[in-house]
């Protein structure tokens, strides 16, 4: 199974009065990751998937660790836990090599924007998304 992996750098507005990255920064960290992962790979060789949107319709996060402002980018892991007929579920971890700050998941449904409606997943979607399909981590 691969994981997606995106270098998500750290600004000093995502700090909060307490000098950590805010916990609403995370969402803005994880959306990030999610559209490099589905908009920027999947189409890869001009492909439709995904082109015609998706939206957000479940996140859970669990907040591990505080992470401290740096020059140096956090890594966003991510990869499908589960693929349903018309919605996914994406996991992530922010971390660094020795350290996780960040586990998540988000329910997302791919979305017409022209018929303003969900709909199914496409088989070239399935087949993207297989590649990607693994079991969450057991919680540390």
């Amino acid at each position: 199974m691969a994981r997606h992996i995106y270098s998500c750098p750290l600004r000093w507005s995502d700090m909060d009065a307490f000098g950590h990255v805010n916990n609403v920064v995370f969402l803005r960290y994880l959306e990030e990751a999610r559209i490099d992962f589905m908009f920027r790979l999947a189409p890869g060789d001009g492909s439709p998937s995904f082109a015609g949107g998706s939206v957000v319709a479940r996140h859970e996060i669990d907040y591990v660790r505080p992470l401290v402002h740096r020059h140096s980018p956090v890594t966003v892991e991510s990869w499908v836990t589960k693929i349903g007929a018309a919605s996914l579920t994406i996991a992530y971890e922010i971390k660094d090599p020795e350290q996780v700050y960040v586990r998540a998941s988000t329910i997302v449904v791919p979305y017409d924007l022209a018929a303003e409606r969900p709909r199914r997943i496409s088989a070239e979607e399935k087949l993207f998304l297989q590649k990607y399909l693994a079991e969450e981590p057991a919680a540390a």
